[in-house]
């Protein structure tokens, strides 16, 4: 018997995927607002009935789809403070891994970018929700380093979101380079170092 319920769950959490990949794969070329299950079903060969067994709306695949593409970055974006090393390293091992995230995921990236001020509530907030994760956890990482001696809780936060808005903002950047030639790569990682460097300045020079 628990040999039949686990290749039921599995099967079960293969149907899952597929929904998500599908639906990932059709809000390439749309919002999520206008997504509709049957297309969703469609793609995956499932009935529309068999959706509702796995969520209860396109909102709430939305929602799942946002954990997929942020949940597992919460390290990666830890390691983008980190205070090892000296402050070019830093920003430099930020943009390469920014940049091999966008190369490797694309299509989440594009989602993300899309969905955040979308027309879908329930996903803007999960979207915020995992950016507001973010952020606390870059501000523990900031907090440690010695230039930040003396800050504020207030503006150690502020500093924060200033390094997530500015992650997306290179994420959003590299995305647009994908089919591009190299030479516009080169320059989005360019102009995506100078504005690393002008926080950085900032940061140095920051009394409130």
């Amino acid at each position: 018997m628990s040999h039949t319920l686990g290749i039921r769950q599995t099967q079960k959490q293969r149907t899952r995927q597929a929904l998500l990949d599908a639906a990932l794969g059709l809000l390439e070329e749309q919002s999520l607002s206008s997504l509709g299950l049957r297309e969703v079903t469609r793609a995956v060969g499932v009935a529309p009935t068999a959706f509702y067994r796995h969520f209860r709306s396109t909102a709430d695949l939305g929602v799942a789809l946002v954990e997929e593409a942020l949940g597992s970055l919460h390290p990666m974006i830890r390691t983008t403070v980190s205070t090892t090393g000296d402050s070019e390293r830093r920003i430099a091992r930020a943009i390469e891994l920014i940049a091999g995230h966008v190369d490797a995921h694309p299509a989440h990236v594009r989602f993300i970018a899309r969905e955040r001020h979308g027309g879908v509530q329930p996903v803007r907030e999960a979207i915020r929700s995992q950016l507001a994760r973010f952020a606390e956890e870059v501000k523990a990482e900031l907090a440690k380093d010695p230039v930040s001696a003396g800050w504020t809780d207030d503006d150690l936060h502020m500093l924060a979101h200033l390094y997530v808005d500015q992650m997306l903002i290179t994420a959003s950047l590299f995305l647009e380079t994908l089919e591009s030639p190299a030479q516009e790569r080169e320059r989005v990682t360019r102009l995506a170092t100078r504005q690393l460097r002008l926080i950085s300045i900032g940061r140095h020079h920051w009394r409130d």
